[in-house]
Parts: structure tokens; sequence; C-alpha cells
């Protein structure tokens, strides 16, 4: 399962409201790379993929590929603003080991394809 905190739903809810389409999902992934062997992609989609497991968090449609569960499930989204802006940080429980900006990551279980930051 995914969770989104209060302040990641209500940010996903007014960027989707933005894009006037009724459609749009958040689309979670998890790719081969990043310093320390997985990225994390996220990103707004409006078209299911055969092994697309969608999930209803606080109102927000989202959906992960069903290769990806392993990686992502109970996985926690949330959205900070700061003096330099805002964006969203993801914390992992599969993860073992992350980068320093938090945008990849390697489980116990495998390592991913690691590459130079």
């Amino acid at each position: 399962m995914i969770s989104l905190t209060e302040n990641a739903s209500k940010k996903i809810k007014e960027m989707i409201a933005s894009e006037n389409n009724d459609n749009l999902f958040l689309r979670l992934g998890v790719r081969p790379g990043g310093c320390s062997g997985f990225s994390y992609g996220m990103g707004f989609d409006d078209e299911a993929q055969e092994g697309d497991v969608f999930f209803d968090t606080d109102g927000v449609k989202v959906v992960v590929h069903k290769d990806n569960i392993r990686f992502l499930d109970g996985v926690k989204i949330d959205y900070k603003e700061s003096m330099m802006g805002g964006g969203f940080t993801i914390d992992n429980p599969n993860a073992v080991a992350s980068c320093g900006c938090g945008s990849s990551f390697r489980t116990k279980e495998e390592a991913g394809t690691p590459n130079e930051c």
C-alpha cells in the first residue's frame, strides 16, 4: 500500500486540478539506475497499462505496475515547502540504503544498477 501525507495529497490534488483532466492519476515507478541502484519515477498519467495496480489514497488515484510493488509497498510520500521551493519526499521502508539526495535506493534483496552520481 502507498500512503500520502495530508500535504502531499493536497499538493497532488492541486496539480491534477490545474491540468484540467479528470482522468489523471499519479503513477509511481522504479527503474534501475541512480547512485544507489534504483531510481524513483513519479508523474501524472491518464492511460492504464497492462499489469497496473490502482490504489485510492485520500482521494488520489495512485497506480503502480505490479512489477514495482515489491519496491514500493509501504512507501509514504510527503510534500514539503521551504524558502528554496517545494518538493516531494519518499520514505521507503524497503530501502536499506539511499543516496544523499533521496532519489535512489537499494533493497536488502536487490542492488539494482548503481551509476555514478
